[in-house]
């Protein structure tokens, strides 16, 4: 029988029998027995004192309201936000970054993107909005300052290569009823969407008129069923007796309204001194719109139009401050109605598609100019988020909303808050938190912290750097707000993040909103 032979001998290369009989080195030994003195393990580290546990603790899970979880781990704070939009500053507590981004949350943490900012005067709230403005720019938004009261905007607009219409005495005037970017080109559209925009534009223009006699300078209300439909058919009459590319001018319509032409009579259904009696009160408020106090403002064509290719527009009304209050607010109403009213007629024909920035500053006083600004913005914040315009209402007290004369006006005011899902809360005292408290749940710590900003308790000098940014010699002083540039950031009901705002060198040039400060020289204050 033969014999099977043999396998041959298995052998392994030589250096990988050394390797196993060398093992690790010494130094790496000394490396994993050092790694595991300095990290415990799952159980903790063994020997006496070490802590060491035998069952692992697989811990309980609470949910529930900040105000109830608080009993059980005290030390809460909200969740940092995105990293993207315009930088605030530094968390106050964290240290992280903290951005906000209004338009980017939409779907997201928000469901519009309306913010409402409101502090005492001099924290700071003007200093958020135009960093804002100007991150925002640089994304590709517009800004479109509809009514700057204090001509604060004009220099980061011209800054940021926009265009500035100056309304004032012997500076410019305004048309309530121009057409804007439609000028010229509604008669290259086809026969039915001439007609529709027509109907459109009238329509607008009639707004517009109706909101400025609600002034104290115009009828000092707003006109009843019968003046309206007088105006109506007026401002129809004075468009169409407009040459091709023409706008009518307020007194086209008071020259309509006393021709007394037929489709007038017709639709009032009177005739002679019952016509006169019932145009008699608006040919009258008319007049003074373009007269008397307002005369110069309103009273022919536009003396510069508005650029909607430009990457910011702003319309300067500061020159109108000396006139005083009434005529600031006539002047809020007929500028806002314009821009807002030439950007939509330009989106409506496709000749712009960008979103905007909206900063609603010296809110106070568009609120208290009547029934027209809200409900201009009233309009606005509805449909700011299909366009994603970030609208920003600035404004130093909730009070504000309740200066306005009717209670339907002030349910208006009171659904722009409540459409703001974003509110920044900056210096405020106790009692004003309170009443957002109704509006916003703040816990009793961010109540305490806000209202921290808002003590007299700092005497520091507010100074500026030198205007080549080396800080030797400062150029300006004056008392510093405690809690300038501090802001809570609260999105819906989630906990506030608070944040310091800083501002570079660029930045202080181009958003100083102050009064003109003292001056400091190297022998004292000049």
């Amino acid at each position: 029988m033969a014999r099977k032979p043999k396998a041959p001998p298995v052998t392994t290369p030589k250096r990988v029998v050394k390797a196993v009989e060398q093992g690790p080195t010494r130094e790496e030994r000394r490396a994993e027995k050092k790694l595991q003195r300095r990290y415990a393990g799952r159980l903790g580290w063994g020997g006496p004192f070490g802590g060491r546990v035998p069952v692992e603790d697989t811990g309980t899970v609470y949910t529930g309201p900040s105000t109830q979880a608080g009993t059980v781990y005290p030390f809460l704070l909200g969740s940092g936000l995105p990293p993207r939009g315009v930088p605030v500053g530094r968390d106050v507590l964290t240290g992280e970054l903290v951005c906000i981004d209004p338009a980017g949350w939409v779907g997201r943490l928000t469901t519009n993107p309306g913010v409402w900012v409101m502090s005492q005067p001099g924290a700071g709230k003007s200093a958020l909005v135009k960093r804002v403005c100007l991150v925002y720019a640089a994304y590709g938004h517009m800004v479109c300052v509809p009514g700057d009261v204090k001509g604060e905007y004009s220099t980061l607009v011209r800054e940021l290569g926009g265009s500035v219409v100056s309304i004032g005495d012997g500076i410019g005037r305004l048309n309530p009823l121009d057409s804007g970017p439609l000028k010229g080109r509604v008669q290259t559209l086809p026969t039915e969407r001439q007609a529709a925009l027509l109907d459109v534009l009238n329509g607008r223009r009639l707004e517009t008129l109706v909101a400025l006699l609600s002034t104290k300078h115009g009828l000092g209300r707003s006109p009843n069923e019968i003046e309206r439909s007088a105006l109506d058919t007026a401002v129809q009459v004075a468009s169409a007796a407009q040459e091709s590319g023409s706008d009518p001018i307020v007194a086209d319509v008071v020259q309509a309204l006393r021709a007394a032409p037929e489709a007038l009579r017709r639709k009032l259904a009177a005739d002679g001194e019952r016509y006169q009696d019932l145009t008699r009160s608006v040919i009258a408020g008319l007049d003074n719109l373009i007269g008397g106090p307002l005369k110069g403002l309103f009273d022919g064509p536009t003396t510069t139009p508005l650029d909607i290719n430009a990457p910011a527009v702003s319309v300067d009304i500061s020159a109108l401050r000396a006139r005083g209050n009434d005529v600031v607010s006539a002047g809020m109403i007929a500028t806002w109605a314009y821009t807002y009213s030439a950007i939509d007629s330009a989106r409506s024909i496709g000749l712009m598609d960008r979103s905007l920035v909206l900063p609603m500053d010296e809110m106070w006083r568009a609120l208290r100019s009547g029934p027209g600004l809200v409900d201009a913005m009233d309009g606005i914040s509805r449909l700011n988020r299909t366009t994603n315009d970030v609208t920003v209402y600035v404004t130093h007290s909730l009070l504000d909303v309740e200066a306005l004369p009717t209670e339907t006006d002030r349910a208006k005011a009171r659904g722009l808050m409540d459409r703001c899902d974003t509110w920044v809360i900056g210096a405020s005292s106790e009692e004003e938190l309170r009443r957002v408290t109704g509006k916003r749940s703040l816990t009793e710590q961010e109540v305490m912290m806000i209202s921290s900003w808002s003590s007299a308790t700092s005497t520091g000098l507010d100074i500026a750097p030198t205007v080549d940014g080396g800080g030797n010699l400062p150029l300006e002083e004056g008392a510093r707000h405690p809690g300038r540039g501090k802001y809570l950031i609260k999105i819906g009901t989630r906990p506030g993040i608070a944040a310091a705002l800083d501002l570079t060198a660029t930045e202080q040039r181009l958003y100083q909103t102050d009064p003109a400060r003292r001056r400091i020289t190297r022998g004292g204050v000049t």
